[in-house]
């Protein structure tokens, strides 16, 4: 094999396909990235078993071939290898060399025939998002995934399409977090559980473009993401989802409309005094056109006023201000609108179209 290109496509290129490269695994050829020559171009592809990506390398091929080489080791030698052209070659042994200017590096590498190839998807029916959407979509819903992995659903998000409308639900046993686009077309009804990592690494590589597209092909096992020259496959959580629509009410005994901006400096400047290991909920008291913040630690308490228009009644009520934070941190309207019921229902953030949904639990206080 023998290849060259630019160092920044192949470092962009690069980065990418690390998303899918293990810290650790049993297997140590899924340390390794494989560099392929062939006449569809210059291709890296990383794997993991659950995650895959393949993307490909702007750049010149003087000899066709494959080599797998170790994802951390060839990482870290072309980032820092000058900005210019870099050469690789690898031998019949797999010893790859890599020049860039006066720098040379002799790697040794090992046959990518041992490498687990992607899986073959049937590239039919696609869904068809904007890069724009799909990045949006993540960001506002992907935060409130569980981390535990002893719950797999709950690692994962929902891809609830039907007909001409996309949900995408994410929740972790305290909150809920939907996000609802419409569709420029229609397409057959289908839920998939997509893991949360999955769709953390995709917001990465996306440019979030409004004019590029991503097409997303789903079998029974996998769902596969195609985008600019870089294609990602997943596999999918297996299992049913959570019936969420019996959780979701549209009852209120109060609705407060309020300025997004304001709520989430106060409640930012109010977490300043929770330590990581309190558990302290911030109160809300609603009386009136006013609502009020107060929150009390071991550090030090702090209590502030912002005005709001109330519909309903008066209500005392303790919330995780974590959990408010990162609702309100991925809304972007002016004003947001919290309906609750009593201080032992969850309360709704939503908007009226309800192309956003986020329900939190709340914590118990004493109201006195």
């Amino acid at each position: 094999m023998n290849i060259q290109c630019q160092k920044s496509d192949l470092l962009n290129s690069v980065n990418i396909v690390l998303k899918a490269v293990p810290a650790k695994s049993t297997m140590p050829i899924l340390e390794c990235l494989i560099i392929e020559a062939s006449p569809l171009g210059i291709k890296l592809i990383a794997n993991d078993m659950e995650l895959g990506i393949e993307t490909l390398v702007k750049g010149n091929i003087k000899e066709e071939g494959m080599v797998a080489l170790n994802a951390k080791v060839f990482s870290e030698i072309v980032r820092r290898l000058p900005d210019n052209e870099v050469f690789i070659s690898a031998d019949e042994n797999y010893l790859t060399t890599i020049i860039c200017e006066k720098a040379k590096f002799s790697i040794s590498g090992r046959s990518g025939e041992e490498f687990p190839s992607l899986p073959e998807i049937e590239k039919e029916n696609p869904l068809i998002l904007s890069q724009f959407s799909l990045k949006e979509i993540i960001r506002q819903t992907v935060f409130s995934i569980s981390d535990n992995e002893s719950n797999k659903i709950m690692t994962g998000e929902l891809f609830d399409i039907n007909k001409n409308e996309l949900r995408v639900i994410s929740l972790d046993g305290h909150r809920i977090s939907i996000r609802k686009i419409l569709l420029k077309e229609e397409y057959e009804e289908r839920k998939v559980i997509i893991p949360g990592k999955t769709l953390n690494e995709i917001s990465k590589i996306l440019s979030g473009e409004q004019s590029s597209v991503v097409n997303i092909y789903f079998t029974e096992k996998h769902a596969l993401f195609e985008f600019d020259n870089t294609v990602v496959v997943t596999r999918l959580i297996e299992g049913e989802y959570y019936r969420i629509d019996q959780m979701l009410s549209s009852d209120y005994e109060t609705m407060v409309s309020i300025n997004k901006a304001e709520l989430l400096s106060c409640i930012e400047r109010a977490s300043l005094l929770i330590r990581e290991t309190d558990k302290k909920p911030i109160i809300i008291r609603v009386s009136g056109n006013n609502f009020e913040l107060n929150i009390n630690t071991s550090i030090g308490s702090m209590k502030e006023d912002i005005d709001i228009v109330l519909e309903g009644k008066d209500i005392v009520i303790g919330f995780n201000p974590k959990f408010l934070l990162d609702a309100l941190r991925v809304i972007d309207d002016e004003t947001v609108d919290i309906y609750l019921i009593n201080p032992k229902a969850p309360c709704f953030i939503r908007d009226k179209d309800e192309s956003y949904i986020y329900l939190i639990l709340p914590v118990n206080i004493s109201a006195s």
